[in-house]
C-alpha cells in the first residue's frame, strides 16, 4: 500500500510540475539567428562549374517582366517651410508599384537559380526606404498577393505566414551585418523586433548581390509580428502603429501634440491600420490617443505615479530602447524611421527600425564620447525622472553582462562574417564600381573602408571603443535628472 502511495504521490509531483513549469518559463518564441542554425554544407561547385551561381544562402529570384521598379528619386521639392520632399518615379498606371513573380529557394543543400521553389508568388513590389532610395543598389517593399490581389500570407525563409515584406540591400553598411546583428539583439533585449534572413538575389536574371529579407513592423496572425489588430466596420482597434519620420510614402501626414510642438521637420505616420482600414474617424482616434500620452509626458505631473507617463508606457521598452540606440550610436532614433506601437495591454513600446547609419557609419564623424539622445523627443522628459535614469543606468550594466559584453559582441561578428563568406565576394563583386565611382560615401575618405575585412574591423573597433567609454560615463546621465521646483497639480490639490 506504502508503494502505491508513493507511486501516486510521485505522479502528483509530476503533474504539478508539468503545469508549473510552463508558466515559470517565458511565453516567446525563440529567436532565430541564421548563421547560428547554420549546417555547414558540401561544395556542389564540382558538379556544375564554377559559372552558376551556388550559395548555401536562400536565393530570391524576382521577375517583373522588364518592367522598371518604381519608387526612384527623380527630383527633390522645397516647400514654404523649406522641408524638402523627394518625388519618386511611378509605374506607367500612376501605381507605386507594379506586379511581379517571386520564387524563393531554400534546401538544405547549396541553392541554384533552377532548383525547386520553397515559395512562389505573385508580388506587388516598389523601392523602398529613404536616403537610400538614391544608393546604386535597391531596397524593396514587396508584397504578397494571389492573383486577385488579396493578400497571400507565407512563411518566407522559416519565418511566420505574411503578406507584408522588406527585402533590405545592404550598401552604405559595408559590413552587410548592422541591421541583421542589431535586429538579431534587439529581439533577445525587447518584446519585438523584426525577424531577418541573409539572402541573394537575382532580378530579371542580373544577379544584384547580397540581401537581409526582413519582417515588416505590423500586426501579424498566430503570434507573428505584432499582436493588434482594427475593425474598420466598428471603427475600434486594440493596437496601432506609429512612426516618427520625414514624409516619404505619403502626401500627408499627421501632427500629433509633438509634432505641433516642436516643428522637428519629422511627422508622425500611422502605419499600422494601412490606408485600406485607417477610416477617417480610426485616424482622429488614433493621434487623439497618442496625443493624450504626449500630453501627459510634457506636463507637470509627467512622473506622478497617478497621472505619469508610467501608466501610458511600458517603461522597459522605452529603457531598453534608449540604451541599444546609445549603444550603437543610432542617432536616427528619435527623429527618424523610428516606431512606437501600442499593444492589447494598452500600453506604448518601441520597435527597433533602421540601423544603416548607426556604429559611426554616418556621413560626418559622430565619435563615441558623448550621450546625444537624452535630450531628444519623449526623452528629454524621462530622462528628469531620477526613477527612470536609475533604472536606465542600471539595465546598462545588465546588458553589458551579454548581449553587449565584448566577448559577445566580437564573437558575433566574426561568426557572421565567417557565415557570409563567398556572398560577400558575389556582392562586392556586383557593387564594387559603384563604390569607387562614388569615392565612398562617408565624408573623409579615409573613413570609407576599402575592403570587407576592413569594414569588420572598423565595426568592431568602433563598439569596443564606445562600450568603454560608455562603462566609464553611464552614470553620468544622473546629471539630466532634477527636481522641478514648480510644484505639481497633484501636490497642490492635496
Amino acid at each position: 500500500m506504502k508503494y502505491k502511495l508513493a507511486g501516486l504521490a510521485g505522479l502528483a509531483v509530476a503533474l504539478l510540475a508539468a503545469l508549473t513549469v510552463p508558466m515559470l518559463m517565458p511565453d516567446e518564441m525563440e529567436r532565430v539567428h541564421q548563421h547560428l542554425v547554420y549546417e555547414e554544407k558540401d561544395d556542389c561547385t564540382k558538379e556544375h562549374g564554377a559559372e552558376e551561381l551556388c550559395t548555401h544562402l536562400p536565393l530570391v529570384v524576382i521577375d517583373t517582366g522588364g518592367v522598371e521598379i518604381p519608387g526612384k528619386p527623380v527630383e527633390t521639392r522645397t516647400d514654404g517651410n523649406r522641408q524638402e520632399t523627394d518625388v519618386y518615379t511611378k509605374a506607367a498606371d500612376g501605381d507605386t508599384r507594379i506586379n511581379a513573380v517571386m520564387k524563393v529557394i531554400d534546401q538544405e543543400g547549396y541553392n541554384h537559380p533552377g532548383d525547386p521553389t520553397a515559395v512562389e508568388t505573385d508580388i506587388r513590389i516598389r523601392v523602398r526606404g529613404r536616403s537610400s532610395r538614391h544608393f546604386e543598389k535597391s531596397s524593396y517593399a514587396i508584397k504578397l498577393v494571389n492573383g486577385d490581389q488579396t493578400n497571400n500570407n507565407q512563411s518566407i525563409m522559416g519565418m511566420a505566414p505574411h503578406h507584408d515584406w522588406v527585402l533590405y540591400g545592404p550598401y552604405l553598411d559595408k559590413t552587410d551585418m548592422r541591421n541583421y546583428m542589431f535586429y538579431n539583439i534587439s529581439g533577445e533585449i525587447m518584446d519585438y523586433a523584426p525577424n531577418v534572413r541573409y539572402c541573394e538575389v537575382i532580378l530579371d536574371g542580373q544577379y544584384q548581390g547580397l540581401y537581409v529579407m526582413t519582417e515588416s513592423i505590423t500586426a501579424g496572425e498566430n503570434d507573428s509580428r505584432l499582436d493588434i489588430e482594427v475593425s474598420k466596420k466598428y471603427q475600434t482597434y486594440t493596437g496601432y502603429v506609429v512612426r516618427l519620420d520625414q514624409n516619404h510614402d505619403k502626401e500627408t501626414f499627421t501632427e500629433s501634440f509633438t509634432g505641433y510642438t516642436y516643428r522637428l521637420g519629422t511627422y508622425l505616420e500611422i502605419v499600422y491600420p494601412g490606408s485600406s482600414k485607417l477610416t477617417p474617424e480610426l485616424e482622429r482616434s488614433i493621434i487623439q490617443d497618442f496625443s493624450d500620452f504626449e500630453k501627459v509626458l510634457y506636463s507637470y505631473d509627467y512622473d506622478s505615479d497617478t497621472l505619469g507617463y508610467k501608466n501610458y508606457i511600458d517603461v522597459e521598452s522605452f529603457i531598453d530602447a534608449f540604451l541599444i540606440s546609445e549603444i550603437t550610436a543610432n542617432y536616427d532614433f528619435g527623429s527618424l524611421s523610428t516606431y512606437v506601437y501600442k499593444g492589447t495591454d494598452n500600453r506604448f513600446r518601441v520597435c527597433m527600425w533602421d540601423f544603416n547609419n548607426s556604429c559611426d557609419n554616418f556621413n560626418h564623424l559622430m565619435g563615441w564620447r558623448n550621450f546625444e539622445l537624452e535630450g531628444i523627443v519623449w526623452y528629454v522628459m524621462l530622462m528628469k525622472d531620477e526613477d527612470f535614469t536609475e533604472r536606465v543606468i542600471d539595465r546598462y550594466h545588465i546588458l553589458r553582462e551579454k548581449w553587449f559584453s565584448d566577448e559577445y559582441i566580437e564573437t558575433y561578428i566574426d561568426e557572421t562574417a565567417a557565415f557570409l563568406g563567398n556572398a560577400v565576394t558575389r556582392d562586392r563583386e556586383r557593387w564594387e564600381s559603384t563604390y569607387a565611382s562614388g569615392g565612398g560615401l562617408l565624408r573623409d575618405a579615409d573613413r570609407n573602408p576599402k575592403t570587407y575585412e576592413e569594414a569588420v574591423e572598423q565595426l568592431k573597433e568602433y563598439l569596443i571603443r564606445r562600450l568603454e567609454w560608455l562603462d566609464e560615463n553611464i552614470e553620468s546621465l544622473r546629471q539630466y535628472s532634477a527636481e522641478s521646483k514648480v510644484k505639481k497639480f497633484s501636490e497642490v490639490s492635496n
